[in-house]
């Protein structure tokens, strides 16, 4: 079965806003409008090479994540189910079903196992949706 994410979006840099002080290991990425994002839905960005999934929980928290399933090697964690393990809240991968602690990238069924976690924030200043790319996070 080959699965495709709902969204793929390219982005160019984004500007830092106003009054924020950016690290310079640090890239924001513009991704897209916050209102896009459906609560409990992945989607997926393509940032510098880099399949980035993004969440949107009902409370309003947003995640950003690799897109690769580390135990499979596929591209699908956007495409995963989203839930809470221990408080935590988590996305299983639609391949294998392994869960992962969307705040730390931890697979909680497999401790020596971790899914990347990238910095997400929503610009005051836009309304848009921006993700941080360190340098050391290129793949």
């Amino acid at each position: 079965m080959t699965t495709t994410p709902d969204l793929v979006l390219t982005r160019e840099p984004a500007a830092p806003p106003r009054g924020s002080g950016t690290r310079a290991t640090t890239r924001w990425h513009d991704i897209c409008p916050f209102t896009t994002l459906m609560p409990e839905r992945g989607a997926c960005a393509m940032v510098e090479g880099v399949q980035v999934a993004l969440f949107l929980t009902f409370e309003g928290e947003l995640f950003a994540t690799s897109n690769l399933d580390p135990f499979s090697g596929a591209y699908v964690i956007s495409r995963g189910i989203l839930g809470t393990r221990g408080g935590a809240p988590t996305v299983a991968s639609p391949m294998f079903k392994q869960v992962f602690d969307l705040r730390t990238g931890a697979c909680l069924d497999d401790p020596d196992v971790t899914l990347r976690t990238f910095p997400v924030r929503r610009n005051p200043d836009t309304g848009r949706v921006e993700v941080a790319l360190p340098d050391e996070h290129r793949e």
